[in-house]
């Protein structure tokens, strides 16, 4: 390598607003054996991002589990795959598009849930599902209403017109975000095992096609700019956020479906982040060969585009393909009847380069191996920094007349209130399919035709990996993991969102490295692999990051859907019980972040056994049918996971008199618990059955009219609390 004297041509200003360090160019110099060209710098900028080479993240990524049982496809292809029976497979991911999001917070949502819709179909799979993880900053900020209403607008609006349903999501409000919302979309899409379609360009000769839609000046640098910070300059990058066409997409999934039925496709990859940059070299790096690529035969919607803007646009809508040369002309009428552009613009070749023509002129001319083998793989340096110590809370250091009071105040903020205002403007039920509609602890989607459902559920806890990450990753998975079991589901394997600040600061790092470590424990323990992923870094705006936060979308199997279940409260008479062990764990639970406004007190920590030992009990009893409905404990503590029961099923409940009369007890967030909806009759066969498996079961109190009664002297009329829960997010 050479020293930093900058002997080059390439002026060091244009080298750094590409995002490329200074060594890193001389890499890329040494490479080639010369100096790239504009379109070559471009091309590097794309693939050498965070975004693309996950350079930063790689190391620690390969220390998940993603192998298992039931993965037919894990890390590395467009989206995750795994085995649901049958003959049928289970295609999922999740995706972040933050940035553009905070930017043009509609078109940065709806082209976020268009991506992972392609990373879906893209791998033969019909979409069946939509889900989301969004975080804004606090609901009093000058902002979050503007960014809030655009963002449920955009994947309302996309998601909506292509007709896939969004089943399911979570929203959290925390200063943190301010500056950097975080915008994660995921899909689930469902196909045969015998069809599924992968990247990896193979057959000298076969002609290499463009279909979709024709490119334009939108997105270009996307990638590039989801792999910066924010500063006060940041409203200027409004040009690199894409515009997206969900009628277009639609047509795109019919016909790219259609086509995949005639055996023609030998490779398919969908052109999102980097565009026809990254689908090229990633077909050719999987298929270990080289494509020639001639761009003056790129259908374009914008006059005189450069080779660099060609390659650099991230236009919606479109996908690159190796066919049977045989099958050309049968796929180009496919596309033809559904109105979409069908062009050869290349081939695949033995060169094992990227080499790129327009005009009769070579504009660039790569060794794929320099492009994706030999782009940086850094090991950053990191401080894993001391968790914040657990704090034992005392029943008097609260005033326990004020419980009711503070469940009224809690359920009302927009942390734990009803949903119902954004995904009332979601089309959950479109192709007829949707089990169980959103505001359950995990979405139900029948597999079409058949009497077995997917459960799915996104979730994470950011407070708890800031203060914890190794306990606060174990927490993300974990959770998704609980919302699944109470539905009735066993839980198969998770896609990942890793949203994190500037890893190039060893504090930031730690916290990534950690909550990698939670994540892995957990998964492994709960047999419950990481099929897929993606890391958002760079997540800062003037210095401050967000809090770390790994969102985990679980998905699971029905084989019986009436075996589903719900959290709403079934017949007077009825117990309630509690499944786990209540330690009384207050720190940095949603009473102390909402009630008193501060995060103290430790993140609660997880045994994976009794996780494990947990779950499987309660999954047993629901396949036994001996349970009417069910809900995990998770934030807010038991007192909130009550009230969304009852509420969800307009009846109360009278808690047995000699339960603790505590904010620890109510509204501490012990991990590893459930709530169970049980006929009385059955009660003896369940506490037996508990014993038996060593699992900490007891009765909380009787189903009753719609009065929530603690003591037989404090009450809470349900009617009440519905209208203060479904007051909160609509409102901000």
């Amino acid at each position: 390598m050479t020293n930093h004297n900058w002997q080059f041509q390439t002026e060091r200003s244009l080298v750094e607003n590409h995002g490329l360090k200074l060594d890193e160019f001389e890499k890329i110099v040494e490479g080639l054996g010369r100096e790239p060209n504009l379109t070559e710098l471009g091309i590097f900028s794309a693939m050498w991002n965070e975004h693309c080479s996950y350079k930063s993240s790689k190391f620690w990524l390969k220390k998940l589990p993603t192998s298992g049982d039931r993965v037919v496809q894990g890390p590395g292809e467009n989206a995750g795959v795994i085995d649901i029976d049958d003959g049928d497979v289970a295609v999922f991911k999740m995706e972040s598009h933050n940035h553009p999001s905070f930017l043009e917070p509609y078109q940065g949502a709806a082209t976020g849930v268009g991506g992972i819709l392609r990373d879906v179909f893209t791998m033969g799979a019909r979409p069946v599902a939509n889900l989301n993880a969004l975080r804004f900053g606090e609901p009093n900020h000058p902002k979050t209403k503007h960014l809030l209403s655009g963002v449920v607008s955009g994947i309302g609006g996309y998601g909506n017109c292509i007709g896939v349903p969004t089943v399911g999501g979570e929203v959290n409000f925390h200063p943190s975000y301010n500056g950097n919302i975080l915008v994660n979309a995921m899909t689930v899409g469902i196909a045969k095992k015998d069809k599924i379609f992968y990247s990896a360009a193979a057959g000298i000769g076969n002609p290499v096609v463009y279909v979709g839609s024709k490119t334009g000046r939108d997105g270009i640098h996307g990638a590039t700019m989801a792999s910066a910070e924010f500063d006060e300059d940041s409203e200027d990058k409004k040009p690199t956020v894409q515009v997206g066409d969900p009628f277009t997409e639609k047509l795109l999934l019919e016909a790219c479906l259609e086509l995949m039925k005639e055996e023609a496709i030998i490779a398919i990859q969908d052109m999102g982040a980097a565009g026809l940059t990254s689908s090229s070299i990633e077909m050719a790096s999987k298929g270990d060969v080289g494509l020639e690529i001639d761009l003056s035969k790129v259908p374009m919607r914008a006059q005189n585009m450069s080779a660099y803007e060609l390659m650099l646009s991230e236009s919606q809508e479109r996908m690159l393909m190796v066919l049977d040369p045989s099958k050309e002309e049968m796929a180009r009428d496919i596309f033809k009847k559904w109105d979409l552009e069908f062009e050869v613009i290349g081939k695949v070749t033995d060169t094992k380069r990227l080499i790129l023509m327009m005009n009769d002129k070579e504009e660039a001319s790569i060794p794929i191996n320099i492009l994706v083998e030999d782009a940086p793989e850094y090991q950053r340096d990191y401080i894993v920094e001391e968790p914040s110590p657990i704090k034992e809370y005392k029943s008097e250091d609260f005033d326990q007349n004020n419980i009711l009071k503070d469940l009224n105040t809690m359920i009302m903020h927009p942390d734990l209130s009803s949903r119902k205002w954004i995904w009332e403007q979601y089309d959950h039920m479109v192709m007829a399919d949707t089990v169980v509609r959103p505001g359950s602890d995990a979405a139900v989607v029948r597999v079409h035709g058949t009497n077995k459902g997917l459960a799915m559920s996104t979730d994470c806890s950011p407070v708890y990996c800031k203060h914890n990450p190794y306990e606060g990753g174990k927490h993300a998975v974990v959770e998704t993991w609980r919302n699944i079991i109470a539905s009735g589901a066993l839980p198969i394997a998770i896609t990942d969102c890793m949203n994190f600040g500037n890893p190039e600061k060893p504090e930031i790092m730690g916290q990534f490295v950690e909550c990698i470590r939670g994540m892995g424990d957990a998964c492994s323990k709960l047999n419950y692999p990481v099929v897929s992923g993606n890391v958002s870094l760079y997540n800062e705006t003037n210095g401050e990051g967000i809090y770390p936060t790994p969102a985990i979308g679980g998905v699971g199997l029905i084989k019986d859907l009436s075996n589903v279940k719900t959290l709403s409260l079934k017949n007077e008479g009825n117990l309630l019980c509690v499944v786990g062990k209540s330690n009384n764990h207050l720190g940095n639970s949603k009473y102390m972040t909402i009630v008193h406004n501060k995060e103290d007190g430790g993140t609660p920590e997880i045994d994976l056994d009794e996780e494990l030992k947990n779950g499987h009990f309660v999954l047993e009893l629901i396949n036994k049918q001996l349970v009417e409905s069910s809900h995990d404990v998770g934030e807010g503590g038991i007192l909130i996971a009550v009230a969304e029961m009852c509420i969800a099923g307009n009846l109360g409940i009278t808690i047995d008199e000699d339960k603790e009369f505590s904010h620890r007890f109510y509204f501490g967030e012990d991990q590893s618990r459930y709530l169970l909806e049980i006929r009385p009759e059955n009660f003896d066969q369940l506490k037996q059955l508990s014993e038996s498996n060593n699992v900490v079961f007891e009765k909380l109190g009787v189903v009753d009219q719609a009065i929530i009664k603690i003591n037989n002297l404090n009450e809470i009329k349900v009617s009440e609390l519905r209208n203060n829960f479904e007051s909160g997010v609509g409102n901000i």
